[in-house]
């Protein structure tokens, strides 16, 4: 990505739509429904960008305008009217018989017909996208066009909907997808790409169609993909040039990948903002790809490369394994002391316990790490709302002795399942029970899960539409009340339009869009496989009918974006995101689907939605580190203390030996398999 692209990116969102459509008709092919070259945004980077251009007025007295300007501005300012701006409101309350379901009193439920609908969900948006802009990377449902990223593309939308289009099983979808691969996608371009969303979505979505389309042959079957046709290896060897070009970013002086590389030289670049440094997510989010690449191609090259960055950030010895949300390719150390699990520190933590899962419970150094920065989270991050007692997963911009504030990315609600992941390792909780893997930490966890999940379900039930906005605060007390105070239970969410647990939700007005993510009905499917618990079904239902209702775009054009929650009819923006193909309604499909479909104790999904399967350490894999020696804080013990610690033990006179207690050795002791 060029300096100048990097520098547009966001601009661009308020610049790129023409006006939408915005009468109240839905048009035909909804109506059979249920019967510039610019970077999308980036996953983990919540921002405003503003929504599709409208039609303004234009006046010749422009005299008059100029002397009331700074009145203007001034009022704008102080009620939010610097919000984005949208297109005009198109009102999604005035529904065709089509969309009587979404009406109609259930007797009974039927989860399979429950699925039915996502996946017509899914292929209106696809259709819609086909129709409308095949083969580009940005599609805009509502100006009904779309734009490619680079000369070529990058199949920005279809690589990333591959899998999606296989668990479907939508055969004809997938057949033209493959096509355009194979006479289209050629990534031998110059151009710069963020190094972290082309992984997780391009060589993500490669290498789990390879895997699917191997592993589970009855899934939209093609015979261009059987053994032996000529296409057999297509998604794979796509994938391996992707990654090799790919891995220049990588070629740091620390060994942290830098933020862009270049397609055609495989040269990385440093970041054009924040000082050059990279996003810790972004950096640390890069291993499930490339460890699974590095299995099937036996090439340890890739392999290396990724785990080289997890060793060169926990040699910080980051107290509590919380991490700054910056970190330099250049010396790997870390930039300023933000501490957040919402944008550009997400994954980093999501990325612990699934390399940990990914080669099946081999490589305990990563479930150490995830341990320590679970506790760590626990003991800084989580308090809790004033008036229901909500459990909060705050924020530090200023380090962990710095002020909490108690706000969260919608980005955050992917924790909540991953924490019940981390417990049951995938097991229900009946099944870890039955095995001996459950006991007082894993209760807690679970439960610190069950509230978390909780908090997030009341970003959707608190607006008006029934969709959560991009960030939500919360009242508290001050000081914070912290979880090592004392666990506060919450209260009910009542449907009560007045009701006391609403005002515990602060929307501010630059937070009101929505942009169609996947991170809570990601934690509900978790939490439904691990728990049991048929109410986060139907959470997940209620917040299905509601994008449906209120996020489609005109002339089954697909579903786009929403400027504003918090209003009906709601504001379209005008860009349908490819993880909402990828991830959303993915998600939601097996959120409603039988259990035995993808069971999650073989199987670990990146940050992508993308399926990977768990493997045994192989073909001269295995962990290549070991975590330097710590204290009860987690610092890193100098290596000078360390030896005469060692030789103290070793000068006990014969008789004289004792054992050597935490408190007196300042340090966690280790066993054998590198645990804690």
């Amino acid at each position: 990505m060029s300096l100048t692209q990097r520098s547009h990116s966001e601009s661009y969102w308020g610049n790129s739509g023409q006006n939408g459509h915005t009468g109240n008709g839905i048009g035909s092919k909804l109506d059979s429904f249920m019967d510039k070259r610019e970077l999308p945004m980036y996953k983990d980077k919540p921002y405003s960008y503003a929504a599709s251009r409208r039609n303004k007025p234009f006046y010749r007295w422009w005299r008059v305008i100029s002397g009331a300007t700074l009145v203007l501005l001034g009022l704008a300012y102080w009620f939010g009217l610097f919000a984005p701006v949208a297109v005009q409101p198109t009102a999604r309350g005035a529904t065709k018989s089509a969309w009587n379901w979404l009406s109609r009193q259930e007797v009974s439920v039927d989860w399979d017909d429950r699925r039915e609908k996502v996946k017509e969900a899914f292929m209106l948006s696809w259709d819609g996208y086909e129709k409308y802009a095949w083969g580009n990377d940005v599609y805009h449902p509502n100006s009904k066009e779309g734009i490619q990223m680079t000369s070529k593309g990058l199949g920005w939308i279809i690589v990333d909907a591959l899998d999606t289009l296989m668990i479907m099983n939508l055969t004809s979808r997938l057949s033209h997808a493959r096509e355009w691969m194979s006479t289209s996608l050629d990534y031998s371009q110059d151009h710069e790409v963020n190094t972290f969303e082309t992984t997780i979505r391009m060589l993500g979505g490669l290498l789990s169609a390879h895997y699917l389309s191997t592993a589970f042959p009855d899934m939209a079957p093609l015979t261009d993909d059987d053994q032996g046709a000529p296409g057999e290896d297509l998604y794979l060897e796509k994938a391996a040039d992707l990654a090799d070009r790919i891995l220049g970013a990588f070629n740091s002086e620390s060994g942290v990948p830098y933020a862009s590389v270049n397609l055609k030289t495989s040269e990385g670049k440093t970041s054009h903002v924040d000082a050059g440094a990279s996003s810790t997510a972004e950096a640390a989010s890069l291993q499930l790809e490339f460890k699974y690449l590095a299995m099937l191609t036996g090439e340890k090259n890739f392999w290396d490369k990724a785990e080289k960055v997890m060793q060169v950030i926990d040699d910080n010895g980051m107290e509590d394994g919380l991490l700054p949300i910056f970190i330099y390719a250049t010396t790997g150390t870390f930039r300023g002391e933000n501490i957040r699990l919402g944008s550009r520190g997400d994954s980093y933590y999501e990325y612990l316990i699934k390399q940990y899962l990914q080669t099946s419970e081999e490589e305990p150094v990563y479930q150490d790490m995830w341990n320590q920065s679970l506790a760590g989270v626990r003991k800084h991050l989580i308090t809790y709302s004033t008036e229901s007692h909500f459990t909060v997963l705050g924020e530090r911009p200023d380090g962990l002795g710095g002020k909490l504030y108690p706000k969260m990315d919608h980005l955050v609600c992917f924790m909540p399942g991953t924490i019940a992941l981390g417990a049951t390792g995938g097991l229900t909780v009946e099944e870890a029970k039955r095995v001996g893997k459950w006991g007082e930490k894993e209760e807690d966890e679970m439960n610190l899960a069950i509230e978390l999940t909780k908090t997030c379900w009341g970003m959707y039930k608190v607006t008006a539409t029934g969709l959560a906005p991009e960030i939500a605060h919360f009242q508290i007390e001050d000081p914070a009340h912290m979880e090592s105070d004392g666990i506060l239970a919450s209260k009910e969410m009542t449907d009560d339009p007045d009701a006391k647990w609403r005002q515990d939700y602060i929307i501010k007005a630059n937070d009101h869009h929505n942009l169609q993510r996947p991170e809570t009905v990601e934690t509900l499917f978790y939490m439904w496989r691990i728990t049991g618990n048929v109410m986060y079904r139907e959470w997940g239902w209620e917040m299905f009918e509601s994008f449906v209702k209120y996020t489609a775009a005109d002339e089954g054009a697909g579903f786009t974006s929403l400027a504003s929650v918090v209003e009906i009819p709601p504001m379209l923006r005008d860009n349908m995101e490819s993880f909402w193909l990828a991830e959303t309604l993915k998600y939601f499909y097996l959120l409603f689907s039988p259990n035995d479909l993808l069971p999650l104790d073989s199987i670990v999904i990146n940050t992508e939605a993308h399926i990977f399967p768990r493997f045994k350490l192989a073909r001269g894999l295995k962990t290549g580190w070991e975590r330097k020696p710590r204290d009860a804080l987690g610092s890193i013990i100098p290596p000078a203390k360390t030896e005469q610690k060692e030789n103290e033990k070793l000068s006990v006179p014969a008789g004289k030996i004792h054992t050597i207690k935490v408190e007196e050795a300042g340090q966690i002791p280790l066993v054998a398999d590198g645990t804690l």
